[in-house]
């Protein structure tokens, strides 16, 4: 009966309906305070919509009971999918703020970041930032004068994920420039130490259960790259989203973490941590451009920010490095801008930490996707390492 009613109303008496149905809500709510005022107010108001339009809410003729409320609530949600689908997402999100709740915090940090696989969120819907290799590409004015204009700096820059926010003190030009990458190069002991926090990400025409052909296989040869460069690099090749023999990712930052802080304590020289990963995207879609005649992967440089659009800082996430982080990642995307344009897209920006807290020279790094070749993402290492010999150690 109800989609008959729907189907049988104009554009004019479906906006007066949404109207009165709305009131009916805001009456509904208010009914755990009691009184008679809201009877006698709610059938003033109601009474037009039941008459007029929704004969199945003369139900609400009789006083309201104890359970009119949930009644009304309920039958009115049905015909206004939004205010449902809004209400579910407050409560899940309520939900994932609540610092009871760290572990469901934790599982949803090792997921998110990576689009294929077990997230089902966004597995198959396209990415905005594509490219083909023959899509022209355009130049970015990356002068400080541009650079000082928040707007222009976050809209060709950045891409803001939907779960966090971020203003102008956190994205300022003259600081982020300002703060130096430089790593020590006089001393003896390694400077870098690359890892994989989703071990198993593989590649078009990767060769099953090959890790050369693997994340971890790119990753060994951007540290050959970097030692090759005199940036000394070590390799750390742990695997954390396999358990119990299967892939398991709800854990993987965590177990990440504990790995890469025992080789910090073994390590004390290092000043660079990257976590080098690959993107997730729609089957029909390739991160690819030209770089020296050569096809290239495009890398997107990824920071999280431990802030959520909802309730703030996530200060049980807590990072003091934030800033550096996002330093380090605008510097490198700099860099790339004014030498290779096109090889980066845009430097993406979520709400958990992602194990950046570590250290302040921290990048995490979606290298190309599952639609790559194993050739492509080796040909970025390439440009990569160049970027980051730029950054970390040259003038």
């Amino acid at each position: 009966m109800e989609r008959r009613i729907r189907s049988g109303m104009g554009q004019t008496g479906t906006a007066a309906m949404t109207v009165l149905l709305s009131a009916c809500i805001l009456l509904a709510a208010a009914d755990e305070f009691g009184g008679d005022w809201q009877y006698r107010l709610q059938r003033q108001i109601c009474a037009g919509a039941e008459e007029m339009y929704v004969p199945v809410l003369a139900w609400a003729d009789r006083k309201p009971s104890a359970g009119i409320g949930a009644w009304l609530k309920e039958k009115a949600l049905a015909w206004i999918p939004l205010v449902s689908y809004v209400e579910d997402h407050a409560y899940q999100d309520a939900a994932l703020e609540d610092e009871e709740t760290l572990a469901k915090i934790l599982e949803a940090q090792a997921n998110d970041e990576n689009m294929v696989d077990e997230n089902g969120n966004l597995v198959g819907e396209p990415d905005e930032q594509a490219a083909v290799a023959d899509e022209p590409v355009q130049t970015v004015d990356t002068s400080i004068g541009k650079l000082r204009d928040f707007e222009y700096l976050l809209g060709n820059f950045y891409t803001v994920d939907s779960s966090t926010m971020i203003g102008a003190d956190q994205l300022n030009a003259d600081d982020l420039l300002g703060r130096s990458m430089k790593i020590d190069t006089a001393s003896d002991g390694p400077k870098v130490l690359i890892y994989h926090t989703h071990s198993q990400e593989m590649f078009a025409d990767s060769t099953s259960g090959d890790p050369a052909d693997s994340i971890v296989g790119v990753g060994e040869y951007l540290t050959q790259l970097l030692n090759a460069r005199g940036i000394e690099t070590i390799h750390d090749t742990g695997v954390y989203d396999i358990i119990n023999g299967k892939l398991d990712r709800s854990n993987a930052y965590e177990y990440a973490g504990e790995a890469v802080s025992r080789i910090l304590e073994e390590n004390p020289s290092i000043e660079v941590l990257i976590d080098l990963h690959r993107d997730g995207v729609a089957e029909g879609t390739r991160l690819v451009t030209e770089i020296n005649g050569k096809p290239t992967a495009k890398i997107m440089f990824f920071n999280g920010l431990s802030r959520s659009r909802t309730n703030g800082d996530i200060s049980y996430l807590a990072n003091p490095y934030i800033q550096d982080n996002l330093a380090f990642s605008l510097q490198m995307q700099i860099a790339a801008e004014e030498k290779y344009p096109g090889f980066t897209r845009h430097i993406y920006l979520r709400a958990y930490r992602y194990n950046m807290h570590l250290m302040p020279k921290s990048l995490l790094v979606e290298a190309g996707a599952q639609t790559n070749t194993v050739e492509e993402m080796m040909n970025a290492m390439e440009v990569l390492s160049e970027m980051l010999y730029d950054v970390l150690v040259g003038e």
